[in-house]
C-alpha cells in the first residue's frame, strides 16, 4: 500500500486525499482476533506536505474477525483506528544512540510512502488481548470444556491432591469398620 507524495515535494502546506478501499495485507491480527488476509480496508486519508515531510493522517477501517477467547465462539465487529504518521524527505544520520528513533518513517526515494507498517502498528495494537463475545461471557469448564451457558451450576468435585493419600485411609477405616459391623451381626 503505497501512497505517491510526488506533488508535495517542495510545496509546503500542499495537500492530497486519497479516500479508497483496498485488500488487507496478511497478519494484521492475534492469535484469536485479526483482519483477514484479502478483506475490504477502508483509507480515509490526508498526506499534508510540511516541512520535514508528509503528515499523513485521517482513518483506517475494517472488520474483526475471530474466536472469543473464554468459549471459542465466532466473533465479528467493526474497527476504526485513526492515523497519524510523520514520513520524513530524507533520513536523518543519528549523531547518537539514543537520537535513533525507530518509529521514524521516511518516503522512499520514488517519492511514495508505505503505509502498510504503520497501519498494522496502528491496527494491531488496538485489537484485544483476549477477546470475548460479550462482557459476561461465562466461558468453558476448566476440567471437561463444558459449555458454561447452558448451566451456570456446572461445577466438579475438586480434591486437594495433598490430601488424596489421607482420602484413600479414611476410605479403608470405612470400609473396615463396615466389615466388622457385618461380621457382628
Amino acid at each position: 500500500m503505497h501512497v505517491d507524495v510526488k506533488e508535495l515535494k517542495g510545496h509546503p502546506g500542499a495537500q492530497q486525499t486519497l479516500s479508497t478501499t483496498v485488500e488487507a495485507p496478511a497478519g494484521l491480527g492475534t492469535v484469536l482476533v485479526g483482519i483477514a488476509e484479502g478483506s475490504e480496508l477502508h483509507l480515509d486519508l490526508r498526506a499534508e506536505s510540511v516541512h520535514e515531510g508528509v503528515l499523513l493522517t485521517g482513518t483506517a477501517s475494517a472488520e474483526v474477525t475471530g474466536q472469543c477467547g473464554r468459549c471459542l465462539d465466532p466473533i465479528s465487529y467493526p474497527l476504526t483506528v485513526d492515523v497519524m504518521q510523520l514520513y520524513s524527505w530524507e533520513p536523518q544520520e543519528a549523531s547518537s544512540p539514543e537520537e535513533d528513533d525507530e518509529e521514524t518513517r521516511h518516503v522512499t526515494e520514488g517519492l511514495h510512502i508505505d503505509v502498510e507498517p504503520a497501519l498494522r502498528d496502528l491496527m494491531v495494537s488496538a485489537l484485544p488481548f483476549q477477546p470475548v463475545c460479550r462482557a459476561d461471557c461465562p466461558g468453558l469448564c476448566s476440567q471437561c470444556g463444558f459449555r458454561m451457558e447452558e448451566d451456570p451450576g456446572h461445577a466438579h468435585e475438586q480434591l486437594d491432591p495433598r490430601w488424596a493419600a489421607l482420602a484413600g485411609l479414611a476410605d479403608q477405616l470405612n470400609e473396615s469398620d463396615e466389615d466388622g459391623a457385618a461380621a457382628s451381626s
